[in-house]
């Protein structure tokens, strides 16, 4: 278990990384899962970040070649909340705090798995990388606990996203 930050409640965590787990295990798709579970615990509506993070499962598009779907949709998320705004944009400092965060979430990414890509930490949890896209891979990959291991790095991920927004709430 994670300490308690100043000001971010330990239920509040266990309660988005629970989320995320159960909506990846249910619903599969690790960036989306984890959005939902981030955006549902603050609260907000945004149907249209959701729906942007469906092609970055396992890496991009099922490939295993890319970050983590799970870390991609937590960046989403603190982009989202933390991020430069249009009206901002051709400051390039206004995007700092969002650069900072996302970096932070990279960093505990490699910190737990030793890296950021979905390959990889496949690899690393499971001994091997699974082609998500051939059939007899998926089932082999489903057999294995897939599931429950992405599961688990999507709740992480949430869990951390959520941590870090709130903190800066309470900064």
């Amino acid at each position: 278990m994670m300490p308690k930050e100043e000001g971010v409640s330990q239920e509040v965590l266990d309660a988005v990384f629970q989320r995320a787990r159960d909506y990846e295990r249910r619903c599969t798709g690790c960036a989306q899962s984890t959005v939902a579970a981030a955006l549902d615990t603050l609260g907000i509506k945004a149907d249209d970040v959701f729906r942007a993070a469906s092609g970055l499962a396992d890496g991009i598009g099922l490939t295993g070649d890319g970050s983590c779907g799970a870390l991609t949709g937590g960046v989403m998320v603190l982009g989202l909340v933390q991020g430069r705004k249009r009206e901002e944009f051709s400051d390039p400092f206004a995007a700092m705090k969002s650069y900072q965060l996302a970096g932070e979430l990279q960093r505990d990414f490699i910190t737990r798995y030793g890296s950021c890509r979905c390959r990889e930490i496949q690899e690393r949890l499971m001994g091997r990388f699974f082609n998500l896209l051939d059939e007899k891979q998926l089932a082999e990959a489903m057999e294995q606990g897939m599931l429950e291991h992405c599961s688990t790095v999507v709740g992480n991920s949430a869990r951390k996203t959520i941590e870090l927004i709130l903190r800066e709430r309470h900064d």
